[in-house]
């Protein structure tokens, strides 16, 4: 037996990567049809008890049936309990719990199968992080294991070894995330009975669960003064609607009326589609300062560097259809990007009032934050918001902040004086 980055990998059960994984013909049903049942006798070889039984495996595309030998147990072991662990051993197959596709390789399913059917129903956000994820953790860890050797043993084994990781327990978690949905793929497909990550857990986190971070709107106004047009009116929007910045890239002029917002479409980074919920397609209403600020945008003229050092002026809104998108590209009138806008321009507004942590999430948490500290029900904030439920709303956005804790004590001590 082989190891190789802490998950056992049989010698001869290796598909090549090169192999193609091809639909199961009629032959190898038919093949699978004449297997008979195995109940070789363990030998003792060396050290070691060891069973010679066959496999079926891929080899270029085609279904072949291999003899292999595997070590069962230590020779101090009695026999009856060796051929107790061949029997286990040998059940799958025997009982045809084994499918024809599990004799793939992981990195094989996931470069011939994953990634180009299922990779593509995602986002691009998501899907971008995923691709970086199997690049760089799974596909270097489980790349010559076999679909069916992917054991809830042998991949708990590998999520306990994170322990030593210096990854976050986010990242961690994003791991698992993302070879659960590896494995339930080749589960919806047919080529394992189960997905082997569910139920599984990771090392316990290090440090506690830090709140997600939101701005006060002291904050907020001074962070406004630091950023410039458009993108100030973006962030202006963002905290007093509770956008996802992919609804505001997305929103367009049909969209905005006198006291409420419609968002039916989202945009990230190139990636266009429907909002990210059932609930997240919804109207909202909205401030009129809101509205206002928005239909300003018609008569800005933005000033941008130019070539040489020179400046180039720019109407912020180039066309005002009902189709065209709110916020346009100063130069090109096209859809923005998120991250440029975080990066060169939130960002360092936010570093030079030192709350560099600020990002569009951030923004959205600090309008629900808002909502908690105006006295709003969970139940409209849950609306306002676009929450399938309203405990997403009340447990992840929800702060609780300074003030409202010694508004808590405060009532404590009334209530206390009361029945003294």
């Amino acid at each position: 037996m082989k190891m190789k980055h802490g998950i056992d990998n049989q010698e001869n059960g290796i598909v090549s990567t090169e192999t193609n994984l091809a639909l199961p013909t009629r032959e190898d049903f038919e093949k699978m049809g004449k297997r008979r049942f195995q109940n070789p006798r363990p030998k003792r070889r060396g050290n070691s008890w060891t069973l010679l039984f066959w496999r079926d495996e891929f080899e270029n595309g085609k279904l072949v049936r291999k003899r292999v030998r595997e070590t069962l147990a230590p020779a101090s072991v009695p026999y009856r309990e060796v051929e107790k662990i061949a029997s286990e051993l040998l059940r799958p197959q025997n009982q045809g719990l084994i499918t024809v596709g599990s004799a793939s390789g992981f990195e094989h399913y996931v470069k011939n199968v994953y990634i180009p059917t299922d990779l593509p129903l995602m986002a691009a956000s998501t899907r971008n992080r995923y691709e970086g994820i199997l690049k760089n953790y799974l596909l270097p860890t489980f790349g010559d294991v076999m679909l069916r050797d992917m054991t809830p043993l042998n991949i708990q084994k590998y999520l306990s070894g994170m322990a030593a990781s210096e990854l976050s327990h986010e990242s961690k978690d994003k791991i698992r995330d993302v070879l659960s949905s590896v494995m339930g793929s080749a589960k919806k497909y047919g080529l394992v009975l189960s997905n082997p990550v569910e139920g599984l857990r990771l090392p316990p986190r290090k440090r506690g669960k830090s709140a997600k971070p939101h701005i006060t709107p002291e904050q907020f106004h001074k962070l406004l003064q630091l950023i410039s047009e458009p993108y100030a009116t973006m962030v202006y929007v963002a905290v007093h609607t509770g956008l996802r910045v992919s609804e505001l890239i997305a929103l367009r002029w049909k969209n905005v009326h006198e006291d409420s917002i419609t968002i039916e479409e989202r945009c990230c980074r190139g990636d266009w589609g429907a909002p990210k919920s059932d609930a997240s397609n919804a109207t909202i209403a909205v401030n009129t300062k809101v509205i206002q600020r928005i239909q300003a945008l018609k008569d800005l003229i933005v000033t941008v560097k130019g070539g040489r050092g020179g400046y180039q002026t720019f109407k912020a809104v180039k066309s005002s259809q009902p189709g065209d998108l709110v916020f346009q590209s100063v130069r090109q009138g096209k859809a923005m990007r998120d991250n440029n806008i975080l990066c060169r321009y939130i960002k360092p507004a936010g570093a030079l009032l030192g709350i560099p942590w600020v990002n569009w999430r951030c923004l959205r948490t600090s309008h629900a934050t808002w909502l908690k500290k105006a006295g709003v029900h969970v139940r409209d904030a849950q609306t306002q918001m676009r929450h399938s439920k309203a405990s997403t709303t009340l447990d992840i956005y929800m702060q609780t902040t300074d003030e409202h804790q010694r508004e808590a004590i405060s009532k404590l001590e009334s209530f206390s004086m009361m029945i003294n």
